[in-house]
């Protein structure tokens, strides 16, 4: 910029100052992708937080009270993050929405503006932005250890009289600088000062100041001004202006640089690029008055990531490190696994069973409760201690910056097959669980690119499949039963790729790919407070669903052992001649070339369509055991499912078991990801989806019986 000081003609101060605010107390979190946004919420609200939908998305706005201080407490929301107030992708659209396109009476009162010290250029340009709002603003820098750890000071002090609004250092993870940031958020709400826009050029204040008595209120003036300008055409913006605008930015260069720089600008990519060189230039100029210190050091996260991202180590070492989760939490969770079960399927029905015959209950309902509720319940709450090791385990590589590198290293591979580039952070998730994933497809801008990835995330081999596998590979395979989890996982990861490919190569043949941008943050030191924080969320979501849908699933499957078909009466009958047995055993033939044609495993797969957790219920349950007892391991249950499956599979149980594994694996996953499915997809092409499982499930679950039975 020739210009080093700017006025602020046609700013749209006058409609967009504290007559757009309201008293609510609404502060909002806006920022970069992966600059500590949602930590700093979490230490904010702690465990007071709950998720819900932006109205009228499907995206997922965090949402919950902060407490400022005596007698304040404020409605805080994390946004999504966002490179740009010029959304790529419908998760960046909610955040210009929150700031710009709501209803003035809906618009928050505080804008904290989360800032990268470390990579402070890039956070400054979406800052430049947020400025334009005329919204009272906070900056809050966090990664300010990690920027001085790179030999960059940041005087703060300087970069707020540079920017004109307060500047406060966090560490959030520690919880430093909260209280600091919470007292500026604070006067930011009782002053109510509408922030100054950033400082373009006199030619862009000149362009800004002709295009602004033809733009409607419906957003703040000067970022709709310089959006106009940058070729963006917001919503319900006529596209008329966009010409005005051009003609306004070309009359503007030419009267300061002369007539050849107009004609350098006679396309829109010339004008977009103008803008953003404009705003890296005022970003820039505020490192310049902020920052002290040389070059950048090289880091040990750098240098580690020299070997972890390596194009050809990167795979290995992240298959070697997902190997030991599985090992570590197969060994460790075992005999806590044996016990919990033993204790709850032994002493706790019991006891119960006793206490209702004591007080007169009726068979039936000592029946519901001994062996069905608390046997069935029980065995999936005999997992507990695997979970909390696995979530544990998962956490500290999230909290460490490890799953950052995962992704990237996964980009690479996927990418490979052809599969588009940010579908790889859904994917990742899917193996926590498929409905957030599928949720998260949002972040994916090409429409098709969403239902590739949609259709791929049912493969990933969720949590909630984990419990069946600890079990059945604890009974069969003995002290290699973390080796063949991790198999399985392993096979989760292969048959995602494959169907990736055939498709992109079929019905998605036509689709461009597109980068993936990310961050990667530095390694860390988990934290004790953010790591039994995440434990709890997913322990939290674990239980919920054994407490409910298990519970119900548990009582249907109970009352259809219960009522006979065949000789007996209620409660009285041998499970095979039950309804459960007769539905069971009319599927059961389907899997006769799989090796598992028995009606078990027909009613354990029932369950599995209503939730994957209640597989192991209703195993235990089929099997009609007064006491399961020992967890996935048990001497009864074990026995009757080697027999089983000896049985079923004409001597080659090994192979069997391996198969009804990989069925589970890609057979439609619960109803709740199929509902969440048809409302991203839709209704056909979400039926499509359940076809393709079930088909790829029974082709491969065949195939490795069929191979498997030549070697065991």
């Amino acid at each position: 910029m020739s210009e080093a000081c700017c006025g602020t003609p046609g700013s749209g101060a006058a409609n967009s100052g504290a007559d757009l605010l309201h008293t609510s107390g609404t502060v909002v979190l806006v920022g970069n992708p992966n600059v500590g946004k949602s930590t700093l919420f979490n230490a904010a609200t702690g465990a007071r937080q709950r998720v819900g939908n932006w109205p009228g998305t499907t995206v997922e706005v965090s949402d919950g009270p902060w407490r400022l201080g005596p007698g304040r407490t404020v409605r805080v929301l994390d946004l999504p993050g966002t490179q740009s107030l010029l959304p790529a992708a419908p998760d960046e659209a909610v955040t210009r929405d929150a700031l710009l396109t709501a209803d003035t009476a809906d618009r928050p009162d505080v804008v904290v503006a989360v800032v990268d010290a470390a990579n402070l250029a890039r956070s400054l340009y979406l800052l430049s932005q947020v400025l334009e709002t005329g919204l009272p603003i906070v900056v809050a820098m966090t990664m300010t250890d990690v920027a001085a750890g790179r030999g960059t000071a940041i005087d703060t002090d300087r970069l707020a009289a540079a920017l004109g609004v307060p500047v406060v250092p966090v560490v959030a993870r520690g919880g430093t600088g909260l209280p600091a940031l919470a007292r500026a958020v604070d006067s930011a709400l009782t002053e109510r000062s509408a922030s100054e826009p950033p400082c373009l050029g006199v030619d862009i204040d000149a362009a800004v100041a002709a295009l602004t008595p033809q733009l409607p209120d419906r957003y703040p003036t000067r970022w709709l001004a310089t959006a106009l300008l940058a070729g963006e055409v917001p919503p319900e913006i006529p596209d008329e202006l966009s010409t005005a605008a051009r003609k306004a930015l070309q009359q503007a260069v030419s009267h300061a640089d002369g007539n050849a720089a107009a004609g350098s600008l006679s396309d829109t990519e010339d004008a977009e690029l103008l803008i953003a060189e404009r705003r890296y230039a005022w970003a820039h100029e505020m490192l310049e008055a902020a920052v002290e210190g040389g070059p950048a050091r090289i880091t040990l996260s750098d240098r580690v990531d020299r070997v972890v991202t390596h194009r050809w180590l990167g795979v290995p070492i992240f298959l070697a490190v997902m190997w030991l989760v599985f090992q570590l939490t197969t060994t460790v969770a075992k005999p806590l696994q044996d016990a919990l079960g033993g204790f709850i399927t032994g002493p706790v029905a019991d006891g119960a069973a006793n206490f209702l015959n004591d007080i007169g209950a009726p068979e039936p309902l000592v029946g519901l409760v001994h062996d069905g509720l608390i046997n069935g319940v029980g065995q999936v709450l005999s997992f507990v201690p695997l979970m909390l090791i696995m979530f544990i385990l998962l956490a500290l590589l999230e909290d460490s910056g490890y799953m950052a590198r995962a992704a990237f290293v996964a980009d690479r591979l996927m990418r490979a097959m052809g599969l588009p580039g940010r579908a790889v952070l859904p994917l990742i998730v899917g193996f926590g669980c498929n409905v957030p994933a599928i949720s998260g497809t949002r972040i994916l801008s090409n429409p098709r690119h969403r239902i590739l990835t949609a259709l791929l995330i049912p493969f990933t081999s969720c949590n909630a499949r984990l419990v069946v596998y600890v079990l059945l590979a604890g009974v069969f395979f003995g002290s290699g039963a973390g080796t063949v989890v991790f198999a399985m996982y392993l096979s989760s990861i292969l048959l995602v790729m494959g169907l990736g490919f055939l498709l992109r190569r079929s019905v998605f043949r036509d689709m461009a790919t597109e980068p993936l941008v990310l961050d990667l943050p530095p390694y860390r030191r988990p934290s004790l407070r953010v790591l039994g924080m995440h434990t709890w969320q997913k322990m939290r979501g674990f239980l919920t669903t054994a407490s409910g849908i298990i519970v119900a699933t548990v009582t249907a499957v109970w009352l259809l052992s219960s009522i006979p078909l065949g000789g007996g009466t209620f409660g009285h009958v041998e499970p095979g001649n039950s309804a459960l047995g007769a539905a069971s055993s009319a599927v059961a033939p389907i899997f006769a070339p799989a090796g598992f044609d028995d009606w078990h495993a027909g009613a354990a797969l029932i369950s599995g369509f209503v939730a994957k957790e209640a597989v192991v219920a209703t195993i235990s349950q089929s099997y009609s055991m007064d006491d399961p007892g020992g967890g996935a391991a048990s001497p009864s249950l074990s026995e009757a499912l080697h027999a089983t499956f000896e049985h079923s599979s004409g001597g080659h149980p090994i192979p069997a078991v391996l198969a009804f594994m990989m069925f589970l694996l890609a057979y439609t996953p619960c109803m709740t990801t199929l509902a969440v499915l048809r409302t991203t997809v839709g209704t056909r092409i979400t039926l499509w989806s359940v076809a393709l499982q079930l088909s790829v499930a029974w082709v491969l679950a065949v195939a490795v019986f069929q191979i498997g039975r030549i070697f065991w």
